[in-house]
């Protein structure tokens, strides 16, 4: 019992000192959230809790987009034109090969070296672990955290390659893709499914003679998500042009995202998204938990290497294989 109330109190003392903005405290739970350890776990659930009611506030914004597009540029520079109408920025970036390399996103806060000196600024990498799964839950938490400490616009930066767009389209309430001139290339380069996920598309590096070529690289993309826009209800995939290096078309994009946020809003289609975005961080949550659950137990451990190497070699089917494990784990469907 001792023990519970120590706990408590001293989830209490983490949940203010976040409130009241201490980034120390901040970044030690979201280190917290991050960790494996189950004691870690339930001590991160606890301060969660307690903090919910302070979270939610916060204007969610995804960018995407092809390596070399000016992500950071551009993040770096919205980051400071917004703490200068007086907002409170988080920036947490997402790269689903940090935890084996630890290379592109731990150079986040040097792209970005003149947001990290601000103090309403707050720049957190944040690991992939193994998996996609791994990424959503850590990063939706940490939005959650930094919303409690005050941060009332959230950008997430993910790398715009493999699965972790959608991870980020999923997690936010605008989602924004940024490009770079030479549209006949670049729609090749970016598949389909990144198009249909975009709010919006800016056309970076429109600087040192580059500008004809991204009024036609804009012209393309709105050509092609004209064709798509159908997957939008009420709003039309808006394509701009802008220099991050510049400052030149950043007022218009931040524009573009809060017109976007309150269509959302006015048509309860914001809310709506939000609560289908917990309840799908709910599922992710459980599913990283009943696999981890099986995987813990030696024998299961053991079936499912034997299993995988199995689906490896081409001996058996990913469904059988499949369909094996959910046998193993007493599965009644699976009978």
């Amino acid at each position: 019992m001792q023990g519970d109330a120590k706990s408590r109190s001293e989830t209490n003392r983490t949940a203010e000192a976040i409130r009241s903005g201490d980034r120390v405290a901040l970044a030690r739970a979201i280190t917290l959230i991050e960790s494996a350890k189950r004691e870690d776990q339930a001590r991160a659930q606890a301060l969660l809790e307690r903090l919910l009611p302070h979270t939610g506030h916060a204007l969610r914004v995804g960018i995407s987009g092809v390596p070399g597009a000016g992500k950071s540029t551009l993040i770096d520079q919205l980051g400071l034109n917004l703490i200068g109408q007086g907002h409170k920025v988080a920036v947490l970036a997402v790269d689903p090969t940090s935890s084996r390399s630890g290379g592109s996103i731990l150079g986040d806060k040097t792209r970005m070296g003149r947001l990290a000196t601000e103090p309403s600024a707050f720049i957190r990498p944040s690991p992939a672990g193994d998996s996609l799964g791994g990424v959503t839950k850590t990063t939706r938490e940490t939005i959650a955290l930094a919303e409690a400490a005050g941060y009332d616009v959230v950008l997430v930066e993910t790398v715009g390659v493999g699965q972790s767009e959608t991870a980020v389209a999923n997690m936010v309430d605008v989602f924004v893709v940024v490009a770079i001139p030479g549209a006949g290339d670049e729609l090749q380069g970016i598949k389909r499914g990144l198009l249909e996920l975009a709010d919006i598309i800016a056309v970076n590096k429109a600087d040192s003679g580059q500008i004809e070529r991204a009024n036609r690289a804009a012209m393309e993309y709105r050509t092609a998500l004209h064709i798509l826009a159908a997957g939008h209800p009420n709003w039309e995939p808006q394509v701009l042009t802008l220099s991050a290096r510049e400052n030149k078309g950043l007022d218009e994009l931040w524009t573009k995202v809060k017109e976007r946020h309150e269509v959302l809003a006015a048509s309860g289609a914001l809310l709506e998204r939000r609560s289908d975005q917990a309840a799908s961080w709910m599922r992710e949550i459980f599913e990283q938990r009943l696999l981890a659950a099986f995987k813990g137990g030696k024998r299961a451990a053991r079936h499912f290497r034997e299993l995988e190497d199995k689906v490896r070699s081409g001996e058996m089917t990913p469904g059988a294989a499949a369909h094996e494990l959910a046998r193993l784990a007493g599965i009644k469907d699976a009978e």
